[in-house]
Protein backbone atom coordinates (compact mmCIF):
# COMPACT_ATOMS: atom_id res chain seq x y z
CA UNK A 1 0.00 0.00 0.00
CA UNK A 2 1.69 3.75 -0.63
CA UNK A 3 0.87 5.97 1.67
CA UNK A 4 1.11 10.02 1.24
CA UNK A 5 2.02 11.83 4.55
CA UNK A 6 -0.20 14.57 5.12
CA UNK A 7 0.21 18.22 5.19
CA UNK A 8 1.51 19.25 8.83
CA UNK A 9 3.61 22.52 6.88
CA UNK A 10 0.39 24.94 7.15
CA UNK A 11 1.98 26.98 3.88
CA UNK A 12 0.01 25.38 1.25
CA UNK A 13 2.75 22.54 0.13
CA UNK A 14 2.62 19.15 0.99
CA UNK A 15 5.30 16.67 1.31
CA UNK A 16 5.54 14.29 -2.06
CA UNK A 17 7.40 11.64 -0.46
CA UNK A 18 6.20 8.60 -0.96
CA UNK A 19 6.17 5.73 1.83
CA UNK A 20 5.56 1.88 1.13
CA UNK A 21 4.65 -0.64 3.39
CA UNK A 22 6.55 -3.80 3.63
CA UNK A 23 3.59 -6.35 2.40
CA UNK A 24 3.62 -9.84 3.25
CA UNK A 25 5.57 -11.94 1.29
CA UNK A 26 8.14 -8.86 -0.28
CA UNK A 27 11.95 -8.68 1.26
CA UNK A 28 12.66 -5.12 3.15
CA UNK A 29 15.11 -4.48 0.34
CA UNK A 30 12.61 -5.21 -2.53
CA UNK A 31 10.19 -2.52 -0.61
CA UNK A 32 13.45 -0.16 -0.15
CA UNK A 33 13.99 -0.07 -4.38
CA UNK A 34 9.97 0.30 -4.60
CA UNK A 35 10.06 3.40 -2.57
CA UNK A 36 13.50 4.63 -4.28
CA UNK A 37 11.78 3.92 -7.95
CA UNK A 38 8.24 5.97 -6.02
CA UNK A 39 10.42 8.99 -5.18
CA UNK A 40 13.45 8.62 -7.74
CA UNK A 41 13.00 12.02 -9.89
CA UNK A 42 14.62 10.43 -13.13
CA UNK A 43 11.95 7.98 -13.12
CA UNK A 44 9.33 10.48 -13.28
CA UNK A 45 10.90 12.24 -15.60
CA UNK A 46 11.68 9.47 -17.96
CA UNK A 47 7.99 8.76 -17.78
CA UNK A 48 7.57 12.35 -18.88
CA UNK A 49 9.90 12.14 -21.48
CA UNK A 50 8.41 8.92 -22.85
CA UNK A 51 12.04 7.15 -22.31
CA UNK A 52 11.91 3.45 -21.82
CA UNK A 53 14.07 3.76 -17.93
CA UNK A 54 16.23 6.12 -16.16
CA UNK A 55 19.37 5.32 -17.58
CA UNK A 56 18.45 7.39 -21.13
CA UNK A 57 19.67 10.51 -18.62
CA UNK A 58 22.75 9.02 -18.11
CA UNK A 59 23.24 8.76 -21.85
CA UNK A 60 21.97 12.17 -22.54
CA UNK A 61 24.89 13.28 -19.71
CA UNK A 62 27.67 11.57 -20.69
CA UNK A 63 26.84 12.78 -24.22
CA UNK A 64 26.35 16.45 -23.30
CA UNK A 65 29.73 16.19 -21.24
CA UNK A 66 31.99 14.38 -24.31
CA UNK A 67 29.83 14.90 -27.71
CA UNK A 68 29.97 11.01 -29.25
CA UNK A 69 26.39 11.25 -30.25
CA UNK A 70 26.77 13.50 -33.25
CA UNK A 71 24.34 13.72 -36.19
CA UNK A 72 25.73 11.07 -39.12
CA UNK A 73 27.22 8.85 -36.68
CA UNK A 74 26.86 4.84 -36.52
CA UNK A 75 26.28 3.26 -32.93
CA UNK A 76 25.92 0.08 -31.90
CA UNK A 77 24.23 -0.40 -28.27
CA UNK A 78 25.30 -3.70 -26.40
CA UNK A 79 22.68 -5.45 -24.38
CA UNK A 80 20.59 -2.29 -25.18
CA UNK A 81 17.51 -3.53 -23.44
CA UNK A 82 15.34 -2.04 -22.28
CA UNK A 83 15.99 0.85 -24.87
CA UNK A 84 16.50 4.16 -23.24
CA UNK A 85 19.72 4.27 -24.60
CA UNK A 86 18.65 3.50 -28.56
CA UNK A 87 16.17 6.24 -27.75
CA UNK A 88 18.92 9.18 -27.21
CA UNK A 89 20.60 7.06 -29.85
CA UNK A 90 17.94 8.10 -31.80
CA UNK A 91 17.61 11.10 -31.83
CA UNK A 92 21.06 12.62 -31.42
CA UNK A 93 22.79 11.01 -34.40
CA UNK A 94 19.59 11.72 -36.50
CA UNK A 95 19.03 8.70 -37.71
CA UNK A 96 15.06 9.39 -38.70
CA UNK A 97 16.70 12.29 -40.70
CA UNK A 98 14.33 14.99 -39.02
CA UNK A 99 16.79 17.46 -38.61
CA UNK A 100 17.25 19.00 -41.97
CA UNK A 101 20.48 19.44 -43.52
CA UNK A 102 22.23 17.26 -40.59
CA UNK A 103 23.81 13.91 -41.83
CA UNK A 104 21.71 10.91 -40.84
CA UNK A 105 22.83 8.99 -38.49
CA UNK A 106 22.11 4.69 -38.19
CA UNK A 107 21.54 3.08 -34.30
CA UNK A 108 22.10 -0.69 -34.03
CA UNK A 109 20.98 -2.26 -31.07
CA UNK A 110 21.63 -6.22 -29.95
CA UNK A 111 20.41 -7.90 -27.10
CA UNK A 112 20.43 -11.48 -25.86
CA UNK A 113 16.24 -10.85 -25.34
CA UNK A 114 13.65 -9.64 -27.49
CA UNK A 115 13.42 -6.05 -27.58
CA UNK A 116 10.04 -4.06 -28.18
CA UNK A 117 10.83 -1.88 -31.64
CA UNK A 118 12.27 1.50 -31.21
CA UNK A 119 11.57 4.16 -34.62
CA UNK A 120 15.32 5.06 -36.26
CA UNK A 121 16.73 1.77 -34.72
CA UNK A 122 17.67 -1.56 -35.74
CA UNK A 123 17.47 -4.16 -33.24
CA UNK A 124 18.75 -7.48 -33.40
CA UNK A 125 18.61 -10.46 -30.76
CA UNK A 126 22.03 -11.77 -30.62
CA UNK A 127 24.82 -12.92 -28.08
CA UNK A 128 27.70 -10.03 -29.31
CA UNK A 129 30.42 -12.86 -27.66
CA UNK A 130 29.13 -15.13 -29.92
CA UNK A 131 32.24 -15.95 -32.36
CA UNK A 132 30.74 -14.27 -35.31
CA UNK A 133 28.94 -11.81 -34.04
CA UNK A 134 31.56 -8.86 -35.03
CA UNK A 135 30.87 -9.91 -38.56
CA UNK A 136 27.60 -9.62 -38.02
CA UNK A 137 27.19 -6.58 -36.27
CA UNK A 138 29.70 -4.81 -39.79
CA UNK A 139 27.54 -6.77 -42.01
CA UNK A 140 24.22 -4.89 -40.55
CA UNK A 141 26.18 -1.38 -40.38
CA UNK A 142 27.49 -1.88 -43.91
CA UNK A 143 30.75 -0.99 -42.49
CA UNK A 144 32.45 0.31 -39.42
CA UNK A 145 30.82 1.91 -36.31
CA UNK A 146 31.66 5.41 -34.59
CA UNK A 147 30.57 4.45 -31.69
CA UNK A 148 30.24 1.18 -29.52
CA UNK A 149 28.06 1.83 -25.93
CA UNK A 150 27.30 -0.89 -23.10
CA UNK A 151 24.77 -0.18 -20.38
CA UNK A 152 25.38 -3.62 -19.60
CA UNK A 153 25.82 -5.45 -15.75
CA UNK A 154 26.01 -8.97 -15.01
CA UNK A 155 23.20 -10.42 -12.96
CA UNK A 156 23.68 -10.04 -9.50
CA UNK A 157 24.59 -12.80 -6.69
CA UNK A 158 24.69 -10.98 -3.77
CA UNK A 159 28.20 -11.26 -3.44
CA UNK A 160 29.78 -7.60 -3.81
CA UNK A 161 33.07 -8.80 -4.84
CA UNK A 162 31.66 -11.42 -7.58
CA UNK A 163 30.01 -9.19 -8.74
CA UNK A 164 32.01 -6.63 -9.20
CA UNK A 165 34.28 -9.09 -11.30
CA UNK A 166 31.62 -10.28 -13.29
CA UNK A 167 30.63 -6.36 -14.59
CA UNK A 168 34.54 -5.85 -15.41
CA UNK A 169 34.57 -9.31 -16.98
CA UNK A 170 31.97 -8.13 -19.04
CA UNK A 171 33.22 -4.55 -19.67
CA UNK A 172 36.44 -6.27 -21.25
CA UNK A 173 34.63 -8.39 -23.61
CA UNK A 174 32.83 -6.04 -24.75
CA UNK A 175 35.70 -3.63 -25.40
CA UNK A 176 37.01 -6.25 -27.05
CA UNK A 177 33.91 -6.14 -29.04
CA UNK A 178 34.51 -2.63 -29.98
CA UNK A 179 38.09 -3.13 -31.10
CA UNK A 180 36.70 -5.09 -33.69
CA UNK A 181 33.74 -3.08 -35.00
CA UNK A 182 34.84 0.31 -34.11
CA UNK A 183 36.69 2.77 -37.04
CA UNK A 184 39.71 4.63 -36.40
CA UNK A 185 38.89 7.99 -34.06
CA UNK A 186 35.68 5.86 -32.46
CA UNK A 187 34.28 6.25 -28.98
CA UNK A 188 33.83 3.23 -26.49
CA UNK A 189 31.09 3.92 -23.25
CA UNK A 190 30.52 1.47 -20.93
CA UNK A 191 29.29 0.50 -17.03
CA UNK A 192 31.82 -0.36 -15.08
CA UNK A 193 31.69 -0.95 -11.51
CA UNK A 194 34.39 1.05 -8.98
CA UNK A 195 35.86 -1.66 -6.94
CA UNK A 196 39.42 -2.11 -7.61
CA UNK A 197 39.28 -4.81 -10.19
CA UNK A 198 39.53 -2.62 -13.06
CA UNK A 199 43.17 -1.91 -13.75
CA UNK A 200 43.86 -4.34 -15.93
CA UNK A 201 40.57 -2.98 -18.44
CA UNK A 202 41.83 0.36 -17.62
CA UNK A 203 45.25 -0.26 -18.97
CA UNK A 204 43.68 -2.43 -22.21
CA UNK A 205 41.34 1.11 -23.05
CA UNK A 206 44.75 3.22 -22.62
CA UNK A 207 46.41 1.53 -24.79
CA UNK A 208 43.73 1.62 -27.96
CA UNK A 209 42.42 5.38 -27.62
CA UNK A 210 43.72 8.18 -26.91
CA UNK A 211 42.26 9.59 -23.91
CA UNK A 212 39.93 7.45 -21.26
CA UNK A 213 37.91 9.03 -18.79
CA UNK A 214 36.33 7.72 -15.90
CA UNK A 215 32.73 9.27 -14.61
CA UNK A 216 29.87 9.25 -12.85
CA UNK A 217 26.59 11.57 -14.45
CA UNK A 218 24.76 12.99 -11.82
CA UNK A 219 21.96 10.31 -13.19
CA UNK A 220 23.79 7.64 -11.71
CA UNK A 221 22.25 7.12 -8.60
CA UNK A 222 24.29 8.59 -5.20
CA UNK A 223 24.80 5.17 -3.09
CA UNK A 224 25.83 3.49 -6.60
CA UNK A 225 28.99 2.47 -7.13
CA UNK A 226 28.54 2.36 -10.87
CA UNK A 227 30.63 4.62 -12.68
CA UNK A 228 30.80 4.98 -16.88
CA UNK A 229 34.44 4.96 -18.75
CA UNK A 230 34.23 7.16 -21.96
CA UNK A 231 37.07 6.12 -24.54
CA UNK A 232 37.56 8.02 -27.26
CA UNK A 233 40.32 8.79 -30.22
CA UNK A 234 40.11 4.81 -31.20
CA UNK A 235 43.58 4.35 -32.57
CA UNK A 236 43.13 1.19 -34.94
CA UNK A 237 45.06 -2.08 -35.79
CA UNK A 238 46.62 -3.03 -32.60
CA UNK A 239 46.74 0.37 -30.65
Amino acid sequence: MVKKPKNTSGRGQRDLTVKVKTARGRKLSSTKWLQRQLNDPYVKRAKADGYRGRAAYKILELDDKYRFLVPGARVVDLGCAPGGWLQVAVKRVNALGERKGKAQGYVLGIDLQEVEPIAGAEIYQLDFMEDDADAKVREWLGGTANVVMSDMAASASGHKQTDHLRIIALCEAAAYFAFDVLEEGGTFVAKVLAGGAEGELQKLLKARFTKVANVKPPASRSDSSEKFVVATGFKGGQG
